[in-house]
């Protein structure tokens, strides 16, 4: 199922607003909270869809039923970029794991490049609910290659796939690429083009380098 916020009027539209406008762009501290942002409103939304239990909680007055989440998350993301959005969920999701992976596009001189994969750190996956973030889904191979590689930490019971903007043509790629059919696809706007070289068109740019500066 693809969850599309965009279709929907809420203040997530400014803060998407906000991350492709070149001139707010200018303020990389801005840039992150805005991420940030859309990554809490992402983990609420979420949150209706996940198991809860009621528990009793005391009170300065007497005894309340209350429900809580019946078991956390686990939240991962593709550095660089993926970190402010990955502080908003965990914002959220507090007492979630967290799992990280390095993985970087390795260009060719055919203007061709493939996903590299140098890192991986993520706690236990059986059986849990995966909340797998990265701003910006353009071919979508760099999430699904994220996907299998933590299947190595255990299958999860389902994985939402969250991104502040998606192409199109990632989508149709993500859904034709799964290998299990247990996913949920979160996304703050889906844009229509792709280019040659997998930038997202009108998108917003290089997000990790409006985040932190650019690369080396």
């Amino acid at each position: 199922m693809i969850h599309n916020l965009a279709l929907e009027n809420s203040i997530l539209n400014q803060f998407i607003t906000e991350i492709r406008d070149v001139e707010i762009q200018k303020d990389s501290m801005r840039f992150r909270k805005n991420l940030e942002r859309i990554g809490e409103i992402f983990a609420y939304e979420i949150s209706k869809s996940l198991p809860y239990r009621t528990v009793q909680t005391t009170t300065a007055l007497g005894i309340a039923d209350s429900k809580i989440l019946d078991s956390q998350p686990v939240i991962a993301t593709i550095l660089r970029a993926g970190l402010p959005l990955h502080l908003g969920i965990l914002n959220y999701f507090d007492k979630a794991g967290s799992a990280f992976i390095g993985a970087y596009r390795r260009h060719h001189k055919n203007n061709t490049f493939e996903i590299a994969l140098e890192y991986t750190s993520c706690p236990d996956l059986a059986n849990k609910t995966l909340i797998l973030c990265d701003p910006m889904l353009a071919s979508g191979s760099s999430i699904v290659l994220a996907y299998k590689t933590l299947l190595s930490k255990g299958i999860p019971k389902h994985t939402h796939i969250v991104s502040a903007i998606a192409s199109a043509e990632g989508l149709d790629y993500v859904k034709a690429n799964m290998p299990s059919p247990n996913y949920s696809l979160w996304c703050g706007a889906i844009d229509q083009e792709l280019t040659a070289q997998a930038y997202i068109v009108p998108g917003l740019g290089d997000a990790g380098d409006l985040a932190f500066g650019n690369k080396l």
